[in-house]
């Protein structure tokens, strides 16, 4: 019974061990599913799951007939050319990373949008080239097509032909690994990166995205290193190289960095009062391109310009299987960074806007953007978190604005590319530069996660480290892996809490946090929180040894030699029974502790027996001269194990030896606040028997204290 009393509450009920419980209250038997359930109910097929599935994994059809027409048509064309804009010019830049020609980038800018048109559940990401995926095809289109010597024009066509199979490629082979994740619903493989590790890990491909603009922007024949500690090697080619510096490069991408940076803050610091954000790359690349051509910067300082874009789309090609072969591993970073970055952007904007975003309908739709991308000579798309802003900001409220956007890389693909053709790469380079600005002040966090939590601030440090030297999927892996690894650290060292009662009431907390505590005499309350499995089951054993402060195994040791040695004493007659207990008759003569154990070890481990004696030994009062055992100052350990979610067996055969130690030293164990199903579990297993029974287990901490009291 509950009686509410001002803010106080009263309850009025027996003291409950989980048998009592159980007794009083009947459960129901409910059937819990087997994995073949699932597997049957997974393959079953009816109408109603038919049109699930259908409406699924073509959510325009969900969306689309809802369209506002009168309210939204206007917003999403604004937002679709500010953003096409964008796209057109972060695809010309982007490519760049790949190594490959600028127009490669259009093509990736183009396809994966009207894929994701159809099978995205996102209404405000932006599809396209992504400066950290880019950079990471580009590493394997560097690895396998590696710079020639002999720069001859022949040479130079053939290697970026060889270079664009090499990224489509890799591009199909990201997109078949992300379309098969989302078809085996394994879209929840996105929590195993951490935002701490995708922070330290783009802000690491930011840097490595800063070194190789850098040959672009000096105009320097760097090659590629993608190894690991490319980026050292890669420093030490620009800087041995470095008198060889192109002027006319490098004062355009100052002062267009300088200009980019300035209205990007401009429109960052003034946003609510801009009705759109300055479209600065777009003026900088006209202004350039103008300036270029009518000064003849090619010819008079002989810069690298982009150059002659080709018109119109290429035949669709099937990839290079023995590219294929080659970078299983590449693919399979680029499928799971390129997912992790879209669906973190798109969950953002999902909040914000109030609607739902299926992970695994995004692996399937960037899966195949990917494919087709590739196909038609693309290479890896995401979304880019500026082209995304831009997207949002400037009102866009369906995909349609990314259907207008594709529209305006159309255009520029079929009608209007050659007015780039004399725009400088040294430009192209300083825009994606331009784009990092938020991905190099992540180096902010490490400051603020080390005051939250170090183990987040150190796997920052190290992904960003290890993505730095060992190369951006070298670099990946070992993040994952170093990451996994503190999971298995702060689980293998889990907090365990002496705790006392607060306030005389139903409240345990820790006894070194409260002064008003009332504890027990002769019960340790002891508190794991954390699943107890095998790495950390003789932790949570020490922390318990150290908590009750003996050790039981030693003190059954030195009672059961006492025993031995108090009957061969009283063989000998050297002690005589009286009223008051045993007297020793003659002076005592020390034994050392090995002739008493006689080969007989593993006896000292049994439960004492005292049934040939002619007296009950008290363990607590005086014992004979040179039977020294020692005092066990408590008589009863309640366990809460409410924060234990699971043990494993091999633990339970640890924690069964450790509570029959204590058993039978006389010390009476409770177990309470075990989660369902966890007696359930250990009867399976045979946990219990003749020491240790279900009967120790009770529901609360309160319940097992007030069972000892009016027992004791």
């Amino acid at each position: 019974m509950v009686e509410p009393v001002g803010n106080h509450y009263i309850v009025a009920r027996p003291v409950y061990s989980e048998n009592l419980f159980n007794e009083e209250h009947e459960k129901l038997h409910r059937y819990h599913k087997t994995f073949w359930d699932h597997l049957k109910l997974y393959f079953c097929c009816s109408p109603q799951r038919v049109k699930k599935i259908a409406l699924g994994l073509f959510p325009i059809v969900s969306w689309l007939p809802a369209y506002r027409f009168r309210e939204w048509i206007l917003s999403d064309i604004v937002s679709g050319i500010n953003t096409g804009l964008v796209a057109v010019l972060q695809g010309l830049a982007f490519a760049l990373l790949v190594n490959v020609p600028p127009g490669y980038g259009l093509y990736a800018a183009f396809f994966p949008v009207l894929v994701y048109f159809i099978f995205g559940t996102s209404r405000h990401i932006s599809v396209g080239p992504f400066p950290v995926l880019s950079l990471m095809v580009g590493g394997a289109v560097v690895r396998l097509v590696p710079d020639d010597s002999e720069t001859t024009s022949t040479n130079i066509s053939a290697i970026n032909e060889e270079r664009v199979m090499v990224a489509a490629s890799v591009t199909f082979l990201s997109g078949v690994f992300q379309l098969l994740l989302g078809i085996l619903q394994f879209g929840f493989i996105v929590i195993y990166l951490s935002q701490s590790l995708i922070s330290g890990f783009t802000t690491a491909a930011a840097i490595h995205v800063v070194v190789s603009q850098l040959k672009f922007m000096l105009q320097l024949p760097v090659p590629g290193f993608n190894k690991p500690f490319g980026i050292i090697y890669t420093l030490e080619s620009v800087f041995t190289q470095i008198t060889k510096t192109n002027i006319a490069d490098l004062v355009t991408s100052i002062v267009v960095l300088l200009i980019v940076f300035v209205v990007k803050e401009m429109n960052d610091r003034y946003k609510a009062k801009l009705p759109t954000p300055i479209p600065i790359e777009l003026l900088v690349t006209v202004l350039a391109a103008l300036i270029s051509y009518f000064v003849n910067f090619e010819e008079k300082f002989n810069v690298a310009v982009v150059g002659k874009l080709e018109e119109g789309f290429q035949a669709p090609v099937a990839p290079d299987v023995g590219v294929l072969q080659k970078c299983i591993g590449d693919s399979i970073s680029i499928a799971i960074v390129g997912f992790a970055v879209a669906f973190s952007v798109a969950k953002v904007y999902s909040i914000k806007h109030d609607y739902p975003v299926d992970g695994n309908q995004e692996l399937i739709a960037f899966g195949l953007s990917n494919i087709v991308g590739g196909s038609f000579k693309g290479f890896a798309s995401s979304t880019a978190l500026s082209r995304s802003g831009v997207q949002e900001s400037t009102g866009g409220k369906t995909q349609i604005a990314g259907i207008i956007s594709a529209v305006i890389v159309l255009i520029v693909i079929l009608a209007i590319g050659f007015l780039l053709a004399p725009l400088q790469k040294s430009v192209l380079a300083s825009l994606a530069l331009g784009n990092l600005k938020g991905m190099l002040m992540q180096f902010k966090e490490v400051g603020i996660l080390w005051r939250k939590d170090k183990y987040d601030c150190v796997i920052w440090v190290v992904t960003f480290l290890a993505a730095i030297f060992l190369g951006l999927d070298i670099g990946l892996a070992t993040a994952v892996a170093f990451q996994l690894l503190t999971v298995v650290i702060r689980s293998q060292i889990p907090s365990c809490t002496v705790l006392a009662n607060v306030g005389r009431s139903n409240i345990y907390r820790n006894r070194k946090d409260y002064t008003d505590i009332y504890e027990p005499e002769g019960v340790k309350i002891f508190r794991c929180s954390s699943p107890i499995f095998f790495a950390n089951i003789e932790f949570f054993r020490e922390k318990l040894i150290t908590a009750v402060g003996f050790n039981p195994l030693r003190v059954l040791r030195k009672r059961n030699k006492a025993l031995r040695k108090i009957r061969k004493m009283l063989k000998k007659g050297e002690l005589q029974v009286t009223p008051k207990g045993l007297i020793c008759m003659t002076n005592y003569t020390h034994e050392s502790d090995e002739e008493l154990d006689n080969n007989r070890i593993e006896e000292l481990d049994q439960p004492t027996n005292m049934t040939d004696l002619p007296i009950q030994i008290n363990w607590g009062a005086d014992l004979p001269p040179g039977i020294i055992v020692p005092q066990v100052n408590i008589h009863s350990i309640v366990l809460d194990f409410s924060s234990v979610s699971f043990l494993d067996f091999s633990a339970m055969r640890v924690l069964q030896k450790t509570l029959k130690e204590f058993v039978r030293i006389n010390i009476d164990i409770y177990i309470a606040g075990a989660p369902e199903g966890f007696l359930d579990k250990l009867e399976r297993c045979a946990f219990f028997d003749e020491e240790i029974k279900p009967s120790m287990f009770f529901l609360t901490i309160h319940d097992a204290v007030l069972h000892i009291l009016l027992k004791k």
